[in-house]
């Protein structure tokens, strides 16, 4: 008999009004060229080209002044190329030029899909059987290019699900290349994206056993002075590219979560960000911090990363390294299980891996626990988020893939001290695309990055065909007794 799962009536779409200002580059040529027009322009005309932009776009996007001096900051050089000296322009035509290299970006103007849920670290002023969750979701744009965005929302006491409005501005994150890196670690992880191991050589001699961003960046622009040969300024700015997946981020504290997006800045994440699974991680001491493991893409390579942080206002960035750090879908559990750290993973894309590590960053020796075993699942098995502890065992709400290339969620449980044992599957889908979720970007999928348990309820978030996000819930007791049992 199958499980009774509610589909809730509620759903996420794309918005594609959510835009924010990012920095445009057409090259150095048309940059200069562009610069020694800009800079001719007398100072009237400059302020009647401005001022109505400013007015115009600042009931768009927050602070938009600091945006625009930002992005003019970034072509200085090109200006001095172009005759002009920086420090003595005047604000309106930084802000002028500023305008020329910036342009709109819809974040979510394709797809608001594979959601993860985290209960909010604010619980504060709720009635009773009340959750205040945080939901990331994949946003896609234009080209194709994925981010983080994130919504609050509330769960009531009988399960209903109200999803708090976003805001009309949206900040992406400040770098800072504050990180110290480790030399072996790093170069290790360089050999794994294909960096040329000659030139990771000539690196290693001129870097110590700890460096900062500033230091390899000097190294590396010292290096690209001295060679004109196209194929090693490229293994230099990709050694660059790969220091930059290591990276401190801030949101100014007056943004709203819904505000907040994580966009892809490094050459290694050019092609999005996917995937994001948070999970609400409890220390051995009782602290709390947020973890999530998400698939960084430049169109070629693909990078596990992890993302850490403890308010959702603060992040720190960093790749997974290892044999076991492969592929997509890398789940990290909710605590350490016998003193160690562990993590599902997928490295070979048809079945489904266990790691145990003594490092959040290094994963080894993958042990495989699941391959698929129903028509519905033969193509593929992996995990829809992170495990979740539950009285019987280690709760895994999984995606499989069958015929016609269709995705479905199921369900397994794991052993609670030893998650290698399997204790049970569900030998038919929890959930597969009804008639009315079928039809997306790509069609016959539902697929989660995680779920959450509140008033004895599995609540599960989950994308519809990569379009759009829904919601489903079913019974715990009534799940895990199936699950107990064999499926």
């Amino acid at each position: 008999m199958r499980l009774s799962v509610e589909r809730k009536p509620i759903k996420v779409y794309p918005d594609s009004g959510r835009v924010i200002a990012r920095y445009f580059f057409n090259g150095e040529e048309r940059a200069v060229e562009l610069l020694k027009k800009l800079l001719l322009l007398d100072n009237e005309t400059v302020f009647g080209l401005i001022s109505p932009l400013l007015q115009d776009f600042s009931k768009r996007h927050r602070n938009i002044t600091k945006k625009l001096l930002k992005h003019c900051d970034r072509v200085k050089a090109y200006i001095e190329k172009a005759g002009g000296n920086y420090e003595k322009l005047d604000d309106y035509t930084k802000l002028l030029i500023g305008s020329y290299f910036t342009h709109e970006y819809s974040i979510e103007s394709a797809a608001f899909f594979n959601p993860s849920i985290v209960p909010d670290p604010d619980q504060t002023n709720l009635e009773e059987g009340q959750l205040r969750v945080l939901i990331s979701f994949r946003a896609v744009g234009e080209g194709h290019v994925s981010s983080v965005v994130f919504r609050r929302a509330m769960i009531d006491k009988h399960g209903n699900i109200t999803v708090i409005p976003a805001g009309n501005y949206i900040d992406e994150a400040e770098k800072v290349h504050n990180m110290v890196y480790n030399k072996k670690l790093f170069l290790k992880k360089a050999q794994e994206a294909d960096i040329n191991d000659d030139f990771l050589k000539a690196v290693d001699e001129k870097l110590g056993e700890r460096f900062d961003y500033d230091s390899l960046k000097k190294v590396v622009i010292e290096a690209k002075e001295k060679t004109k040969d196209e194929k090693i300024i490229t293994q230099y700015n990709m050694i660059l590219a790969l220091s930059d997946s290591y990276r401190k981020i801030s949101f100014s504290k007056d943004t709203d979560i819904s505000d907040r997006v994580i966009f892809p800045i490094s050459d290694f994440e050019s092609n999005g960000i996917e995937d994001a699974r948070f999970v609400k991680f409890v220390k051995e001491n009782g602290k709390v911090i947020y973890y999530c493991t998400y698939t960084a893409y430049d169109g070629n390579h693909i990078m596990p990363k992890l993302l850490q942080t403890y308010d959702f206002y603060d992040f720190k960035t960093s790749p997974l390294n290892g044999s076991g750090a492969k592929n997509k879908n890398l789940a990290l559990f909710p605590r350490k299980i016998n003193g160690k750290y562990a993590m599902l993973s997928r490295i070979d894309g048809w079945n489904n891996y266990l790691m145990y590590s003594d490092h959040i960053n290094i994963w080894e020796k993958p042990i495989k626990i699941q391959s698929p075993e129903y028509p519905w699942e033969l193509v593929q098995i992996g995990n829809c988020g992170s495990p979740i502890e539950t009285k019987y065992g280690w709760l895994i709400i999984t995606h499989a893939v069958g015929p016609m290339r269709r995705y479905c969620i199921g369900a397994s449980l794991l052993d609670i001290d030893n998650p290698e044992i399997e204790i049970g599957r569900l030998k038919e889908p929890l959930i597969m695309p009804n008639p009315d979720e079928r039809e997306g970007y790509v069609p016959n999928v539902v697929y989660s990055c995680g779920s959450i348990i509140h008033n004895n309820d599995l609540i599960i978030p989950y994308g519809l065909s990569d379009h759009s996000s829904g919601f489903a819930s079913v019974n715990l007791d009534l799940l895990l007794e199936k699950l107990v049992q064999g499926g």
